[in-house]
């Protein structure tokens, strides 16, 4: 199995989008109400997509030359890091963590990101740690609930 992960360029912003919504849409139902499930998917719209795009913070997973996982990077903060479900269980999503981790660890001491339920188990398993938590309303009366986290150098 090769992989490669490369800087996503404009013409991939469909397939960042698809793999996006594939997986919000697929996985996030199991542990959201609809209402938080429509926030994520409306959150990681084509246009804020674009502009990381178009700003160098987004990154592709290529298995065997098909993308199957995407990851944004912003100084030092992890989001949209999603594999499509179909690709799951295979360390796909460790391999964009280790490439994210050590990206933000070259120019910055701590990274953080926003813990969804479904991830929040394997950011406790890398050494993050809750900074705070938050509570959305959404639509329909739902919460969107989540953590935000934080990883140091020290605390690997």
């Amino acid at each position: 199995m090769d992989r490669t992960i490369t800087i996503a360029q404009p013409k991939d912003a469909d397939i960042v989008y698809e793999i996006t919504q594939t997986t919000v849409r697929t996985v996030y139902p199991r542990y959201y109400p609809a209402g938080a499930v429509e926030f994520f998917s409306a959150h990681h719209s084509m246009d804020r997509i674009v502009s990381d795009i178009e700003n160098g913070f987004v990154y592709l997973l290529f298995v065997d030359g098909s993308p199957v996982g995407t990851v944004t990077i912003s100084e030092n903060h992890i989001n949209r890091l999603f594999v499509l479900p179909e690709c799951q269980r295979q360390g796909l999503g460790k391999a964009l963590m280790d490439f994210a981790e050590e990206k933000i660890f070259e120019n910055c001491d701590s990274i953080e990101l926003d813990a969804s339920l479904p991830a929040k188990k394997i950011y406790l398993k890398r050494g993050y740690v809750d900074e705070e938590y938050h509570i959305i309303e959404a639509d329909g009366g739902d919460h969107l609930c989540y953590d935000v986290m934080r990883k140091t150098r020290e605390n690997p």
